[in-house]
């Protein structure tokens, strides 16, 4: 007879970089495993030092890293830590992305501008990975950017049956804040039985983060309006789309979004805007001085575990989010 049989079995091996260990401690939780043991640091002139002190050879390896502030750190961490993994005899690399730096930048809206998000896939490709892992992209197309298998996980469930259970769903409409997210809004109203209303904004091409809210589509008027986002970032937006909500008759207005960017003037915007409550995720950490009573942080944790299972024992990701259609 040629060649050697082995009996070994399949590992499941979890790291972490340095962003957002919480999550990825809670994760590890949920799997029954501990997280592997990494020597990470910095040297004096920045450069990022990386060694895992288990060996990785043969193992399916799930490296978590969200791409939380100072994102560009972060995300270099993560491909020295894909690297070390490829020079390491990994059997295969699944990059945990619980949120995807530089989703907003999918498309040119004009020339001359890069387009990013492609550029984080074909970075996390070169440096090794075999798949991506990640919670509500910006735009759905951006999973066509990597060269392999995507995961594209949902919050939606855990959003929604949060604020389900919290208001009377007769009184409940579902509010889209522009346009791009008319989709994932009607997938709200399917789940909560809910009517749908828009808000029509315009963006200053020229000046960041300045909106300008038009008008408000749809019967709002006495109703406990839920607006839903996939990320906050300095808050003007969504406040803005809160405000014009009110001036229409809005009874109440709660604000749901996946991803917590949370920068700039977000925490004085936060605590002066006149929504009752803001629901995130925790697929990025809260900064400490949103630490606000109108703040509610639901875990991914149980999402990213069960979807890391699924992935490992070559089972369905999908069947995890089949009811959303």
């Amino acid at each position: 007879m040629t060649g050697i049989k082995t009996t070994g079995e399949k590992k499941l091996m979890l790291f972490s970089g340095r962003a957002h260990p919480e999550l990825a401690e809670e994760v590890a939780h949920q799997l029954g495993v501990g997280l592997v043991p990494t020597k990470a640091f910095d040297f004096a002139n920045g450069e990022i030092y990386v060694r895992f002190q288990e060996s990785a050879r043969g193992a399916d390896c799930f490296l978590m890293q969200s791409h939380t502030a100072p994102i560009n750190k972060w995300v270099m961490e993560q491909l020295i830590m894909i690297d070390a993994l490829k020079r390491a005899s990994a059997r295969s690399i699944t990059v945990i992305l619980p949120f995807y730096g530089y989703a907003r930048q999918d498309k040119k809206h004009r020339g001359r501008e890069p387009i990013s998000a492609r550029l984080i896939a074909d970075l996390m490709k070169t440096a090794g990975a075999d798949r991506l892992l990640t919670v509500d992209l910006h735009t759905d197309q951006i999973q066509g950017f990597f060269d392999g298998p995507v995961d594209h996980l949902f919050a939606l469930p855990i959003l929604a049956d949060y604020v389900g259970a919290k208001v009377d769903r007769d009184k409940l409409t579902v509010v889209s804040p522009d346009a791009g997210r008319v989709r994932v809004a009607d997938r709200w109203c399917d789940r909560l039985g809910a009517p749908l209303a828009i808000v029509h904004k315009r963006r200053d091409k020229d000046v960041a983060n300045q909106v300008t809210v038009h008008e408000v589509v749809g019967d709002v008027k006495g109703r406990v309006c839920v607006l839903v986002d996939d990320m906050i970032d300095t808050g003007g937006t969504i406040c803005a789309a809160a405000d014009a909500l009110f001036a229409h008759g809005a009874a109440d207005v709660i604000v749901t979004a996946t991803h917590g960017v949370l920068s700039g003037p977000a925490a004085d915007r936060l605590k002066n805007s006149k929504v009752s409550e803001f629901v995130f995720t925790d697929t990025l950490p809260t900064p400490g001085e949103l630490e606000l009573d109108k703040i509610t942080v639901l875990s991914i944790a149980p999402t990213i575990a069960r979807a890391v299972r699924e992935v490992f024992e070559d089972g369905s990701v999908t069947s995890l989010f089949d009811e959303l259609g």
